[in-house]
């Protein structure tokens, strides 16, 4: 009876960090496909330079660093980013770079 016990604690053991396993690998895809996303739109907008903005995402929860040119440009990589499936958040790390912030 006691070898059952043991064993089915065992056997709960391994399916619970299977599990575990394939939420996180799951997870990992979701955060780099939201990743790629968000780059993509950065790259796409035409009221954006975007090109020294730097994206990751961790549980769907965004964040832009890197530069840009005016507090404008800012807020358009933020909005942009807000617009993308399976962002949770946006945390904006951006610094403005040149000068004349707008």
């Amino acid at each position: 009876m006691r070898t059952m016990a043991v064993t089915g604690i065992f056997l709960a053991t391994i399916a619970f960090s299977t599990a575990a396993l394939a939420e996180s690998a799951g997870q990992y895809i979701d955060d780099a496909t939201v990743t790629a996303r968000v780059k993509a739109a950065l790259l796409q907008d035409k009221n954006l330079k975007a090109t020294q903005v730097s994206v990751k995402t961790d549980q769907g929860s965004v964040l832009l660093s890197g530069s840009v040119t005016s507090t404008d440009q800012e807020a358009e990589a933020v909005r942009v980013a807000n617009q993308i499936d399976g962002v949770k958040i946006v945390k904006d790390q951006i610094q403005v770079s040149s000068s004349q912030q707008q």
